[in-house]
């Protein structure tokens, strides 16, 4: 189908000086599309260039129009050599496919050099004219809207969600051609630029394709990822939720912008705490999700897998027993969405869609690349995949499960060796989501359950559970039984009964290995890491124990592989879930020798153990009402059989059966001390720095426990490198890995101080090994303020209708906390090779290039965070917090490269500086979209890679989000009276 698609340029500001004898430009644009370029006049002698070019006309197929991006090119024109390069800007055209989205980019974007970074600022114009095309045999899926948040969006309702889709490409990295040999670094990293910019718009429109194909128009939880296998290819690849989204009519046709009119109040858009039509209050929290509108949840009718080169001849279609589908309990149906795909990427749900959760269900596996018989076709990797998510639906249907919600992907690579994990919560839906027409009622699913409780309820049958397990009656409905302790990948569900507030726990772990090379290499992988991912959920129940809670949430495991170690870190928001049992002590015991110090050494770490526990408890208010416990189901494990808390040898069952378990509370966790390792665990578990006075942390959306948010936010990203020392122990590398991660957050906590009392939330840590000695973390979070008020009851969350709650408090001034030249950095420890924490914040920061026309007058005739000129907000929520999200723009996807040859200079500043330039370019395209705001921001990959020989270094960062547009609810109210009042004015004149 021919689509037209009409760029101008306009002019151009702050441009570098190209001629040394003038100290001026004689620049000139280069706009290419496809196969298709075209050039505007020569401006000479000028660092603001006014073009003001005619339109350029590219008439193309919409499926180029998906794939190709805009480059446009700007240079300095020699007369008697090679044009010089300036810079390039890329343009997305996707959000301009679609008719809800946005329909003119215009404005001032930054000129981006690999090398140099941003060279000044250039303004386009560019609109696109695209015919709707009704072929069923069409390549191109042009109106499928993209959404990176992990629920449904806030202005839309959920007609039908469709099941799973995924996709990936492949092709020849362009940095390991023989021709990179002989190029010039830039041209390299521009190759490899535009390279990926292709592969993301076509891995987009295949996706597109597959949604249309099963009858959808959306795709929600999407997460894009990019794997560098080095000689072996480059790899980007998807996943998503497939949805028919329905928008909601909350403002009039004309109201495209926050300066329209507002809407009437009986066409007003839920608030966050207000229930939809058609949804019953629930006593769960007012977050943000209450605020969408659901109706039925059904797969589509005309639902079939398009057949692509992704597929395999793994069949995940299952098996039928008495009738009956194993994944949805029903009969089988060609609408069952679990017959293929039972994964979800969402992580929040409407009130009643989540039945029950089973737990977390995980699958690793370690791949060679070099054995891949074709690396440019995605077959071998696809198949990978395949096995993996085969495992991950073994798992849940072990669990008496249907679904997997939650869910995620990721590698880790090393040289020629792959690590692919894919994580989950086991979860049983609600099938009258799921199908359309009435169900058998007798389906063992769908019992009436309470909205607080019923998730917690086991969905797996306790006379056969696969796993040692203590199980008691619900502490909320006293009807159905429930486990000791949850671990889950999603959001606290809005219905939940939570006492206190939540926590952020984290596990953090290191591993050293030899170096070895192919097959043997990938073997040692392969032995470590049960052993370090069992170590990991040891050091998640203690930490969870010691806290005085019952449940995680929020759930992320990463494994990083080097050549000489493995990394591994879990995050996961700790709470006390009022329908589990109270978590019991924990009990310190082993062989105890006659040595009278060390039993007193015993004692008192035991003693330390319990005085925590308690301070916790009272820190984060959990005070559960007393419930006499009845154990049913499986009985307490015997001590051979008990989980081992700690690292330790194997023993006998004689040397088992000396352990002291006849003093202290029955249900205690048993801490044994065998061995040097695990006293040295004991130490580091009381040692964890605890959390600053007016601080909270959490690494999902919302703090459970808290509701009176105010709308100040402010968005952090943080990276820091450490160059660890040669000939390092166990012991020696858990430290430096645990040090980095605290001192992370105490900086955080230290550059926050003047919001206490305030939450990080939405904590994203990334760990990496880029180099043989280098461990990277980088984090992204958003502190949000809020206001004291008094404790809430135990085990119900505030039932109020609003999440906003006091007045707008805007940041207090941080002068001086972030100076350009980032002079904080010189009270870090010396052994930090880098460290780096940038700020968002609208209050902080300059405004961004201001576009023309509608989007100029969009961001400067009105004010959003109360100054003359507002910034354009990113935050890694779905939402925020005291405003409307009134339109979608479309995802902003970016991949960033950033190289030097001058490391010893530049080493901190090449990092602060691709920040910078990253976040300048984000806030310009959408400010160019008409937006003012991203949300469900994440930093996909962040990667610093250096060779001190050579004095290089290089830097890649991919960041995506979705641009919408927002209006605070103050000013909707304002505007809504004032609307009301002048109605009234012109009935009295009527009248």
């Amino acid at each position: 189908m021919p689509g037209k698609l009409k760029a101008k340029i306009v002019a151009g500001r702050h441009l570098p000086v190209m001629d040394r004898a003038s100290d001026l430009t004689d620049a000139f644009v280069e706009v290419k599309f496809g196969n298709t370029t075209f050039k505007t006049d020569v401006y000479p002698k000028s660092l603001n260039p006014q073009w003001n070019s005619e339109w350029f006309k590219f008439e193309v197929d919409d499926e180029d129009l998906q794939d190709e991006p805009l480059q446009i090119t700007v240079l300095d024109h020699d007369t008697y050599s090679a044009n010089d390069a300036i810079g390039k800007v890329y343009i997305d055209i996707d959000p301009l496919l679609c008719s809800e989205a946005a329909t003119v980019i215009s404005g001032w974007l930054p000129i981006y050099d690999t090398i140099h970074g941003i060279r000044g600022e250039i303004n386009v114009l560019v609109k696109v004219d695209l015919f709707n095309d009704l072929n069923r045999f069409r390549q191109s899926s042009c109106g499928v809207k993209f959404f990176c948040t992990t629920s449904i969006p806030r202005c839309y309702r959920a007609v039908m969600v469709h099941g799973f889709v995924e996709e990936l490409v492949v092709n020849e990295d362009p940095e390991y051609q023989w021709i990179d040999r002989i190029r010039t670094p830039r041209a390299s990293n521009e190759a490899r630029q535009r390279l990926i910019f292709l592969m993301s718009g076509e891995l987009q429109r295949k996706i597109g394709l597959k949604v249309l194909e099963m009858g959808g128009n959306a795709v929600v939880g999407y997460l894009q990822c990019f794997d560098l296998e080095g000689e072996s290819g480059l790899v980007v690849r998807a996943i998503g939720t497939a949805c028919t989204l329905e928008k909601i009519s909350t403002f009039p046709a004309t109201a495209t912008h926050p300066n329209n009119s507002s809407p009437s109040k009986d066409m007003k858009e839920p608030g966050f705490g207000e229930e939809a039509p058609g949804v019953p209050l629930s006593s769960g929290p007012p977050t943000p999700l209450r605020a969408q509108t659901f109706s039925s949840f059904s797969p589509s009718k005309s639902y079939s897998r398009q057949s692509s080169s992704s597929d395999t001849e793994l069949s995940l279609t299952p098996k039928t027993v008495g009738h009956l589908c194993h994944f949805c309990m029903i009969p089988p149906s060609p609408f069952c969405v679990f017959q293929e795909y039972p994964f979800f990427t969402l992580t929040a749900f409407p009130p009643g869609f989540l039945l029950h959760v089973g737990g977390v269900v995980s699958a690793r596996s370690v791949k060679l690349l070099d054995r891949i018989h074709n690396p440019d076709e995605p077959e071998t990797r696809d198949a990978w995949w395949e096995e993996i998510r085969q495992e991950i639906k073994s798992h849940a249907k072990a669990l008496g499960c249907h679904a997997v919600v939650g869910y995620s992907e990721s590698t880790s690579i090393c040289e020629e060796v792959c690590i692919l994990s894919a994580s989950g919560t086991a979860a049983v839906l609600s099938s009258r989501f799921m199908q359309d027409g009435p169900l058998d009622t007798e389906h063992r699913f769908e019992e009436v359950v309470s909205p607080g409780c019923g998730f917690c309820h086991i969905p797996y049958d306790e006379l056969n559970i696969p796993f040692p397990a203590q199980l008691t009656y619900c502490y909320c409905c006293r009807r159905y039984k429930v486990p000791d302790v949850l671990f889950t990948t999603i959001d606290l569900p809005t219905e939940a009964n939570v006492t206190g507030k939540g926590c952020l726990i984290q596990a953090r772990l290191c591993r050293t290995k030899k170096k070895a090379q192919g097959e043997g290499n990938a073997t040692a992988i392969s032995s470590l890491l049960p052993f370090l991912e069992y170590e990991l959920h040891t050091q998640l129940m203690n930490k969870l124990k010691l806290r005085g809670m019952n449940a995680l949430f929020g759930l992320r495991i990463q494994i990083s592989v080097g050549e000489t170690m493995l990394l591994g870190l879990a995050s996961a928001t700790g709470v006390y879930l009022t329908a589990l049992p109270s978590p019991g002590g924990i009990q310190i015991a082993g062989k105890t020798p006659s040595d009278i110090t060390y039993e007193q050494h015993i004692s008192t770490m035991q003693k330390k153990i319990n005085d925590t526990i308690d301070k916790n408890k009272e820190l984060y208010e959990i005070n559960p009402p007393e419930v006499v416990e009845e154990i049913i189901g499986s009985p307490i494990p015997e001590p051979r059989q008990r989980s081992r808390l700690f690292r330790s040898h194997s023993e006998s069952s004689d040397e088992v059966s000396e352990l002291d378990l006849s003093h202290g509370k029955k249900d205690a966790f048993v801490l044994e001390i065998d061995d040097t390792d695990a006293v040295e665990d004991i130490h580091a578990l009381l040692t964890d720095s605890p959390t600053p006075a007016g601080f909270y942390s959490c690494n999902t959306e919302i703090m459970p426990g808290i509701q009176n948010w105010t709308s100040a936010i402010q968005m952090f990203t943080s990276v820091r490198v450490f160059r660890l020392n040669a000939n390092l122990t166990n012991q020696g590398l858990n430290k430096i890995f645990s040090d980095l991660c605290e001192n992370l957050l105490k900086s955080l906590y230290f550059k926050l101080r003047s919001m206490v009392p305030c939450c990080l939330c939405h904590l994203n840590f990334t760990v990496a090994i880029p180099e043989d000695e280098l461990i990277q973390v980088a984090v992204t979070a958003v502190a949000m303020s809020f206001d004291k008020e008094q404790p809430l009851e135990n085990g119900k969350q505030s039932g109020e209708k609003t999440l906003i709650k006091g007045k707008h408090r805007p940041l207090k001034a941080m002068s001086g906390i972030f100076p350009p030249h980032l002079s904080f950095l010189s009270s870090l420890s010396p052994s930090l090779s880098l460290a780096l924490l940038l700020s968002t914040a609208s209050s902080l920061e300059k405004a961004s290039p201001l576009p023309e026309g509608r989007s100029r007058s969009l961001r400067s005739n009105r004010s959003y965070s109360g100054s003359s000129v507002a910034v354009v907000k990113m935050t890694p929520l779905s939402f925020i917090p005291g405003a409307k999200i009134i339109k979608y723009l479309g995802i902003i996807n970016m991949f960033f490269i950033r190289e030097t040859s001058s490391l010893r200079e530049v080493a901190v500043s090449l990092f602060s500086d691709s920040f910078r330039s990253l976040f300048a370019m984000v806030r310009a395209h959408v400010a160019a979209l008409g937006g003012n705001a991203v949300v469900s921001y994440s930093m996909k990959e962040c990667v610093f890679m250096e060779n001190p020989n050579k004095n290089q270094a290089q830097c890649l960062i991919n960041v995506s989000g979705d641009a919408v547009i927002f209006v605070r609810e103050s000013e909707l109210e304002s505007t809504s009276v004032q609307t009301q009042s002048a109605t009234t004015h012109t009935s009295n004149a009527t009248l």
